[in-house]
């Protein structure tokens, strides 16, 4: 089913335009804060004096406050216009964005990422709601294509920037430059945005309780949920150790670190919206699979990288993070065919909490797998790789059962 607002049409209308530019940057600064503890954490660790479990921790504190504020708001996400609830949760993510640029201690960081994951953990939800109520879904593999290319902005425009400032300035300047750029953000939302609120037409559950346990209990959402969960696990155990991998394992010296991010980032940004292009035409489900062929292949080589040039591990994290993207985007549009239009945001915002808290979980499990071994070295880092490449295959066999899942119901979609 579509919403009563969705254009069923090929081509995006102007408005359809700024607001896909509008979820991007949305995502772009929700996406930033979380990716900037993964280069930073080579300053961060030193300069609190904290250990790598420590660090897992306060990546894990922000995921996991993320989930619990998703499944906290489940039951209220359809009850209120979208716009409103979007400039709510995105006004306390900079609230929490600007404390942790204050934080002076393990303990006041670790407090102030709690903070801002209660708050951006439910914004990704929200945007994804969005863009399935105002796009058609011949649109959302393109729609899905743009919004996921702001992690790629992020590593192009927001981690080089990031590391710049933080070299010249310390690691909290990072923080507050994002401060003052989201800031810009909100005023965008609340001057040019419409309302969101067709959902609103529809018949609602009197019960928020009941409405986000219908729902969770629903099977066909359950397979999406444990899918995105261990699409999530090997990224968050991955990602926030890389920046330490790659100089103390890597020989690589911090100094290129910008490089490394600003070549990926370039990279990912020009195949995102080709791979949405490519979902809505070929189908989601086959784009998915080779992802997840390219992501297993580069995954191997890249956990087992010993001392090499940098060039080389420039081309390994290019086409590793080319292999997630075309698992993310593909994946996004199909399950965004899965909820009614009455229940997306409740739906979101659960696949939100899951994304979270499955992400909290593995960087947390990380943190303790990896140490220090005396020679400075990460030690532990391939078994990372291999359970990357484990929940990976899974997660392909769930997306498998979505599709038939789908087609069963005989949703009106482009190719699956």
């Amino acid at each position: 089913m579509t919403a009563p607002n969705e254009i069923p049409a090929t081509q995006f209308s102007r408005y359809q335009k700024f607001v896909t530019g509008l979820l991007a940057f949305l995502q772009f600064a929700v996406i930033l804060d979380f990716m900037i503890m993964s280069p930073l954490g080579a300053l961060i660790m030193p300069a609190l004096d904290i250990s790598p479990s420590q660090f897992g921790m306060i990546v894990s504190a922000y995921a996991f406050s993320a989930g619990l504020s998703g499944l906290l708001t489940a039951g209220f996400a359809d009850r209120f216009d979208r716009k409103k609830l979007l400039l709510f949760f995105y006004g306390g993510f900079i609230v929490g964005t600007l404390w942790c640029g204050l934080a002076g201690s393990f303990e006041a960081l670790l407090l102030a990422r709690m903070v801002t994951g209660i708050f951006a953990g439910v914004i990704g939800s929200i945007v994804l709601a969005i863009a399935a109520d105002l796009f058609s879904p011949q649109l959302r593999g393109r729609v899905m294509g743009f919004i996921q290319t702001a992690f790629a902005a992020s590593q192009v425009l927001g981690l080089p920037f990031g590391l710049y400032l933080s070299n010249h300035w310390g690691w909290h300047s990072a923080f507050l430059a994002l401060v003052v750029i989201g800031g810009i953000g909100g005023l965008v939302i609340i001057l040019f945005l419409k309302p969101v609120n067709e959902h609103l037409k529809m018949p609602q559950e009197r019960s928020p309780f009941m409405h986000m346990l219908h729902t969770i209990t629903e099977v066909r959402y359950l397979t999406a949920f444990a899918a995105m969960a261990l699409l999530t696990t090997g990224g968050y155990m991955l990602m926030p150790f890389s920046s330490a991998f790659v100089i103390n394992n890597l020989g690589i010296d911090a100094s290129h670190l910008p490089t490394i991010y600003l070549v990926t980032g370039l990279g990912t940004i020009f195949v995102g919206p080709l791979v949405g292009k490519a979902a809505d035409s070929l189908g989601k489900v086959p784009v998915f699979m080779v992802g997840c062929v390219v992501t297993i292949a580069m995954v191997l080589i890249y956990t087992h990288l010993r001392e090499t040039s940098l060039p080389w591990l420039i081309l390994v994290n290019v086409l590793l993070f080319l292999g997630i993207f075309s698992r993310i985007i593909p994946f996004q549009a199909l399950i965004s065919t899965l909820p009614e239009p009455n229940q997306r945001g409740s739906f979101n915002a659960l696949n939100s909490a899951v994304q979270q808290l499955s992400g909290g979980f593995a960087s947390l499990v990380a943190g303790h797998l990896i140490a220090f071994g005396s020679d400075g070295k990460l030690l532990g880092f391939e078994t990372i790789g291999y359970v990357m490449v484990a929940t990976t295959a899974i997660a392909a066999v769930l997306v498998v059962i979505i599709q038939r899942q789908t087609l069963r119901r005989g949703v009106v979609t482009t190719r699956l």
